[in-house]
């Protein structure tokens, strides 16, 4: 008997979880939208890149964004390429802080040359002081904490992910 051949994580999962990347005429049970920014007030848009090794857009990515403030349990999923821009773009509400820990999201990444799916956090910038006593995010080394955080634009929020290179976001082991 031989042994089962390994596999990335992509890109076979397009047609049941990202359908509209790659033309499906049916839409995905999960999407951007974690909130309706018509109905909540409080609602944010994060937008973002993934980034290879030499600085380029992935357009075959798909990231799914996770948090769970004890007041709401949010989640989605959004492949780049179905961006013009090969960005991911989520509409949610900043979660609040939770047991002493700075606000966050949950971030997951798969993507094709991958044989699993990573796991990584996004904090805001502007919540430096809880940011200062978080104790995953303090746990991380200085020089490369910025990785994790979420800067705020006039729309919103932009975080990057950058799987290699000086910029390299950090990856969680869970």
């Amino acid at each position: 008997m031989l042994q089962t051949p390994s596999q990335t994580v992509g890109p076979y999962f397009a047609y049941g979880l990202t359908p509209e990347q790659y033309l499906y005429d049916f839409k995905s049970l999960v999407g951007n939208q974690m909130v309706n920014p018509l109905d909540h007030e409080q609602a944010i848009t994060i937008t973002g890149k993934v980034f290879d090794g030499q600085g380029a857009p992935i357009s075959d990515a798909m990231i799914e964004l996770w948090q769970n403030d004890g007041e709401y349990q949010l989640f989605g999923r959004y492949g780049t390429g179905t961006d013009p821009q090969n960005r991911f773009v989520f509409h949610t509400i900043k979660p609040e802080p939770v047991n002493g820990q700075a606000p966050y999201i949950s971030v997951i990444l798969f993507m094709r040359g991958q044989l699993i799916h990573v796991y990584t956090r996004l904090y805001f910038s502007d919540e430096a002081e809880l940011n200062a006593q978080d104790e995953v995010l303090l746990a991380v080394p200085e020089d490369r904490r910025h990785t994790l955080i979420a800067q705020k634009k006039a729309n919103g929020y932009e975080f990057n992910i950058y799987m290699q290179g000086e910029n390299e976001t950090v990856f969680f082991d869970i």
